[in-house]
C-alpha cells in the first residue's frame, strides 16, 4: 500500500515527534510514513529521537540566515526526499508565504490552545499557557491546523479541549495539554490528511 511521505520539522525535544512515531508503530498513523526529520537547531533532542527510530535526519541552520536562503535550503532537502506532507512539531520559525504556497494544504501544525484563543504572533510554548492562566480561562486545549503565512491562521483540522485547574503552574498546564490533547489529535490529524491525500474517503 502506498503511503504519504512525511517530513517532521522540529526545534526542540520532540515530544510531539515521539507521539507521531508511536502512532505509526501502533497503526494509528497508517496512511503516512515519517521518512525525514528536519531541525533548525543541531542540538535538538528530537534529532536523537529520530535516529533511534531509524528515521533520516537533516539540520538546516536558521540563526542569522536570511529567510529566503533558509527556505531555499529546506525546500531542496524536502524535494530530494519527495516529501508530500510536512508536520510542524515544535518548529520555532515562521514560514513565508512563498514557502507555504508551494506546499499549500500540505503543512500542518499543532498549537497548544483552542484557536482562535491565545494564538498568533508571540503565542508559543509556555507563553500560551501563561496567558490562559492569566485570563482565568476554565478550558484550553490544542488545535491542529493547516499552515499558511499567518501564524496559527490556517484552516482548523481538529481540536480537543482540556479543563484548567486555577492552581496549575504554566508547566503543569503545558504537560496536561500535551498528554490529553496534542499527542492525541496530532497523529489523528496526520492520518486524516494523509488519507485525503491518497484520495480515500474519511469519516470522523
Amino acid at each position: 500500500m502506498r503511503k504519504v511521505r512525511i517530513a517532521v520539522l522540529v526545534s526542540g525535544g520532540g515530544t510531539n515527534l515521539g507521539a507521531l512515531i508511536n502512532a505509526e508503530k501502533d497503526g494509528i498513523l497508517k496512511s503516512g510514513e515519517i521518512v525525514l526529520v528536519v531541525s533548525n537547531k543541531n542540538d535538538a533532542y528530537a534529532l536523537t529521537r529520530a535516529k533511534e527510530n531509524g528515521i533520516k535526519t537533516e539540520f538546516v541552520l536558521s540563526k542569522n540566515k536570511a529567510q529566503k536562503d533558509f527556505e531555499k535550503q529546506l525546500t531542496a532537502i524536502l524535494e530530494s526526499e519527495s516529501i508530500e506532507l510536512i508536520i510542524l512539531a515544535g518548529f520555532m520559525r515562521i514560514l513565508s508565504k512563498e514557502f507555504t504556497d508551494i506546499y499549500k494544504n500540505r503543512i500542518i501544525n499543532v498549537h497548544p490552545s483552542l484557536i482562535p484563543s491565545f494564538c498568533g504572533e508571540g503565542f508559543y510554548g509556555l507563553n500560551v499557557h501563561k496567558a490562559a492562566l492569566a485570563h482565568g480561562a476554565k478550558i484550553t486545549g490544542a488545535t491542529v491546523h493547516f499552515v499558511n503565512e499567518i501564524p496559527d491562521g490556517g484552516e482548523i483540522i481538529m481540536q480537543k479541549a482540556v479543563e484548567i485547574d486555577k492552581d496549575y503552574t504554566p508547566e503543569e498546564l503545558q504537560t496536561k495539554v500535551m498528554r490529553e490533547a496534542e499527542w492525541i489529535i496530532l497523529p489523528l490529524s496526520a492520518e486524516k490528511v494523509c488519507k485525503q491525500m491518497l484520495g480515500e474517503n474519511y469519516y470522523d
